[in-house]
């Protein structure tokens, strides 16, 4: 059990700072000029916004770590991000 809560530990402590500055919560609009506005307002360098799935996926980099960020059209929250 102790070995278990280690690796935890270390999960967590290896996770990305993208993870600390996006949620599900985040409410970054409901276009993609609204998107990549606020991407870039957060200090995201915003590679590519393509309509996929009826989610708005958005390509970025922040700290030399790269990420997929899916946002809902209709409501401009975060519904799933990707690292990579």
């Amino acid at each position: 059990m102790k070995s278990f809560a280690l690796i935890a530990a270390l999960a967590l402590a290896a996770s990305p700072a993208l993870a600390l500055d996006l949620t599900t919560d985040t409410q970054l609009g409901t276009s993609s000029e609204e998107i990549r506005t606020s991407l870039k307002d957060l200090g995201y360098d915003v590679r590519k916004i393509e309509d996929e799935d009826g989610k708005i996926e958005a390509y970025v980099v922040k700290d030399g770590k790269m990420a997929e960020i899916y946002v809902d059209p209709k409501t401009g929250k975060v519904s799933k991000i990707e690292m990579e």
